[in-house]
């Protein structure tokens, strides 16, 4: 019998629907929450301080007001950077600032129309007072809009489509719009994909409409698309991308079906793609194309992935490979034992990340093959990943590295390295014993997974990182040992922070810091 227990997420109507299909309604309710606070952690935060922060740095009050003198375009400065209901708040200052919020360029985040005390990322329940000041705000403001966040308001379908109507008219720029509600395939309205104005978009959790209705689509000044858990046909993004010709970082996340991808785009520089079940992704003309990173997978089943590499000539960054992709560089296919060529080479890339799992002998084989065919890395990342049955023995130790023959760029470029969620396994010891001999080495980052969730102390695995370094070729490297005192197998992936070209290398623990 389903649970008579009421949602506190969902609408109504949805609520009904589950309760006949005799699912658990609290196990639904958690799953989503779970779902978005993962969401939440992928779309660009809000560009302004929380309700908090804003409180803790308010000036005291002297009696005299000499921000009232300021010049009005100062003081629309001012309000710009504030919370919607405080900018609105402040007409009734006195009479020099009554018309400057509503000739500001509106910034709204319904998380900051939260009652105070509330941070980011927002709190799961959401009052109908939020949801009715969203609306009084996008009717009462006459534009432009520059920002727009709606990532915890429940949306139903009129309402959606009423406030995408608005955020058209009023020319908004940046726009998050995550859906709140079950069901998940609540179709976004056609006329949000005619929003012309648009320079950033990031939805989450909504159905795109058909194909049909995307080749009408038209994104002239569009620089940055997100997709999270969205429902929608095959060729659904290949038909955004044509549609947006100054579109620079495509970000996709938990696609649900088989994600298709064959890209044809002048002017993407980053894509990122994390969280799906099966993929077959193909840069087939991106000219401009510096950032490729694939990420995680859905769930511990099996994951089937098609990575082709055709024209790209400037991609400078490449990330995660592990041994369960199948990777083409042009028309070769990139397997154990084959031979570097001219034509399985991708001499562009620099900056390379590779998923192992160093108890399983097929993983640790495949890391020679594919460390030869970018002979150009200067940069090396690895994330040492879990696996149920590692391998008996010692049979992955530095003999192993050493039988496999020299790789170039191991011994005369990489200067930077780093292994992830280290356990000191003998896999991982033997590895960072083979970077002994690396010539040109200079920093070498080892980050420990957190020691909640492993059998030995920090201490132990210092330890064992200095005995694998002992007698260094290189004369001028410096080894680190970091601890990771977030989840089990680190953080999150952050699609705002590895898209930002002001940092040089998007994997890196001393560039890029934690969310």
């Amino acid at each position: 019998m389903a649970d008579p227990r009421p949602f506190t997420n969902v609408d109504p109507a949805t609520a009904a629907a589950v309760r006949r299909s005799g699912c658990d309604p609290h196990e639904l309710d958690m799953f989503m929450e779970h779902l978005l606070t993962y969401i939440y952690t992928l779309v660009p935060r809000p560009p302004f301080p929380d309700n908090g922060r804003l409180a803790a740095h308010a000036a005291p009050s002297y009696g005299v007001d000499r921000i009232s003198r300021l010049p009005d375009e100062l003081l629309r400065n001012i309000v710009a950077r504030l919370p919607a209901k405080y900018g609105a708040r402040t007409a009734v200052l006195s009479s020099c600032w009554r018309a400057l919020w509503s000739s500001t360029p509106l910034v709204l985040s319904d998380a900051h129309l939260l009652p105070d005390g509330h941070g980011w990322p927002p709190t799961p329940a959401t009052s109908p007072s939020v949801i009715a000041a969203v609306s009084r705000i996008l009717e009462a403001h006459p534009g432009p809009f520059r920002c727009v966040d709606l990532v915890c308001s429940h949306m139903s379908r009129a309402r959606v489509a009423r406030w995408v109507q608005l955020l058209a008219a009023k020319g908004v720029q940046d726009l998050v719009l995550v859906n709140r509600p079950w069901p998940q395939d609540v179709p976004l309205p056609a006329a949000l994909f005619s929003v012309t104005t648009l320079t950033s978009l990031y939805i989450g959790l909504w159905k795109l409409p058909s194909t049909d209705v995307l080749r009408g689509a038209s994104f002239p000044h569009l620089v940055e698309l997100g997709i999270c858990s969205v429902e929608m046909e095959r060729d659904a993004v290949e038909s955004l991308v044509a549609r947006s010709p100054k579109l620079e970082i495509l970000n996709i996340e938990g696609c649900r079906v088989e994600l298709r991808l064959h890209l044809v785009s002048q002017s993407l520089r980053c894509v990122q793609i994390c969280g799906s079940a099966k993929e077959d992704i193909a840069m087939v003309k991106a000219p401009c194309l510096e950032r490729l990173i694939l990420s995680g997978r859905v769930g511990r089943g099996p994951f089937h992935s098609r990575v082709r590499i055709g024209d790209a000539p400037k991609l400078y960054t490449l990330g995660y490979i592990e041994r369960g992709q199948v990777l083409e560089v042009g028309e070769t296919v990139i397997m154990y034992g084959i031979k570097p060529s001219t034509s399985t080479m991708l001499r562009t890339v620099k900056i390379l990340s590779l998923n192992v799992r160093f108890g399983v002998r097929d993983d640790v084989k495949m890391v020679p093959t594919f460390l030869r065919c970018f002979p150009n890395a200067e940069r090396l990342h690895i994330v040492s990943k879990r696996c149920d049955q590692p391998a008996a023995g010692n049979h992955l130790t530095r003999s192993f590295w050493e039988e496999s023959g020299p790789i170039e760029n191991v011994a005369s470029r990489i200067h930077t390295m780093s292994l992830r969620e280290f356990i000191g396994d003998p896999g991982e010891v033997g590895f960072l014993e083979f970077f002994r001999t690396a010539r040109t080495l200079r920093a070498a980052f080892v980050i420990m997974a957190n020691p909640r969730f492993t059998p030995f102390s920090k201490e132990e695995a210092v330890g064992k990182v200095r005995h694998s370094f002992r007698r260094m070729v290189s004369q001028s490297s410096y080894q680190f040992v970091l601890v990771n005192k977030g989840p089990a197998g680190g953080y999150p992936w952050n699609f705002k922070t590895r898209a930002d070209f002001s940092f040089h290398d998007p994997f890196s623990e001393a560039e890029v810091s934690q969310p």
